[in-house]
Order: structure tokens, then sequence, then C-alpha cells
């Protein structure tokens, strides 16, 4: 055997070690977790930056960590002090990450300010209070188009209100005019719903429980009712992200 290959044989057998024991590790921390705490729905055990330390995913996107014998976890924030960057943040960010074109769009309304150049996904509520706020700001935002998915979760009168705006006359100015006036839309007889439920099965699947819920065209999910400079800052990093070299 040559000393290359003497080499490679070695530094197969060291990854092959190390792989086993990564493996074996990942084994003890569910095994006792499973054992202690049998809420959890474990999906997945991976090493962190941090010498000792694993992540949990556990029930599809929650996260918490865990020490390499499993008797003790934490959870909250892993940051890295030398980027000052929230490691748990990013990697949830990474979990709920939607391909843009793959989302509903044909279920949802459509608005168009200036141009409409940049895209955004917003799943709402029409008796969200956060949600008539973010709208404010939304209506701010220049050269955009929004994609407003209509999400009732809130109750027999979101339904209803739900209803009413998407068989208007014209659905963007019925919910525009119920959420930055005030203006309740004019009860509608009859009318074709079923985007709406699709809508509802979309937001099961995908595990939106909560209005607003923001889709960015680079698959960035971001909950909650956003300043309008953070909206600006990520419609920037999504066009940068999705640019064509």
């Amino acid at each position: 055997m040559t000393r290359f290959a003497i080499r490679g044989a070695l530094l197969a057998a060291v990854t092959a070690t190390f792989a086993g024991g990564v493996f074996a590790q990942e084994a003890v921390i569910r095994r006792v977790l499973a054992e202690r705490l049998p809420q959890l729905k474990i999906d997945e055990v991976t090493r962190t930056p941090v010498s000792g330390l694993y992540e949990v995913r556990y029930n599809g996107t929650s996260i918490l960590y865990a020490d390499e014998k499993g008797e003790y976890v934490l959870s909250g924030s892993l940051i890295d002090t030398r980027t000052r960057t929230d490691l748990t943040e990013a990697r949830i960010d990474k979990l709920l990450a939607i391909d843009f074109d793959k989302l509903p769009l044909a279920d949802a309304i459509v608005i168009k300010q200036g141009n409409g150049a940049r895209k955004i996904a917003v799943f709402v509520d029409p008796n969200c209070g956060y949600c008539k706020r973010f709208e404010r700001d939304l209506a701010g935002i220049k050269d955009l188009t929004v994609y407003t998915f209509l999400l009732p979760i809130l109750g027999a009168d979101s339904t209803a209100k739900s209803r009413d705006i998407w068989c208007a006359k014209d659905p963007a100015a019925a919910w525009r005019s119920w959420m930055l006036d005030g203006v309740a839309p004019l009860r509608a007889m009859k009318c074709d719903t079923a985007a709406i439920d699709r809508v509802l099965a979309f937001g099961r699947a995908q595990r939106i429980n909560g209005t607003p819920a923001l889709f960015f065209v680079d698959g960035t999910r971001k909950p909650g009712a956003l300043p309008g400079a953070e909206v600006e800052r990520l419609l920037v990093a999504a066009a940068a992200a999705t640019k064509k070299p």
C-alpha cells in the first residue's frame, strides 16, 4: 500500500469513527429525551457550533438545546457574539421558508402600489388589530405588489368579513376600505368562497398560526406586524438574494 493510500485509509477511518460518534450521541439524546420529555415529538438532533451542545428540533419548527447526554435542556436564542448573529432565529427562518412561487397566488387579493416591481405576500385576518396597523405601514411602501391572503382564524365574524371582501366587486378596494378606514364591506349574498377554504388549508399545512404572516420572494417568512422600515429592508435583501448574476 502506498503512502498516499495509507493516509487515505486513515482519514476515512477517522471520518467514519467521528460520524459514528456523532450519530451515537444523537441517538442517546433522542432516547433520553423521549423517556423524560415524551411530549416532545423530536424531528431532528444536530450538532451546534458550541462544543457539547446539540440542537433538538421538535414539532416541526420548534427548537431547544440539549447537552450531549440529554440530561439538561434549555430554550432561547443561541447568539454568535463574533458576528452578533441570532443562530436560532436564522435556523427557524430557514425551516419556515417557502418558495414564493408555490404560494397559492391565484387565491390572493392583488394590490399594486406604484410600478409593483417588488412583491410580498401577507396572510391576514380582517379582525386582526395588528394586521390593520401593518396595513397602514404597508400602504406607504412604494413600487410593491401585495398578495393578500384572507385567513379568517379569529372567529365567525372574520369568516363573514372575509367572504364579503372576497366577493366584493373590487376586493382590493373593499379590503383597504375596511382595514384603513373602518368601512365594513357590503354583505355578499352568493359567492364562491372556495379560495378562502384553500387558503385556510394552506395555512394549516404551513403552520401559519397567527396573522399577519409575511412572505418575501427569497423564501423569507416573518411573523407579526413589522415596521415599514424593516419590511423595506427585507424587500431589498430579498431582491438582492434572487437577483440573477
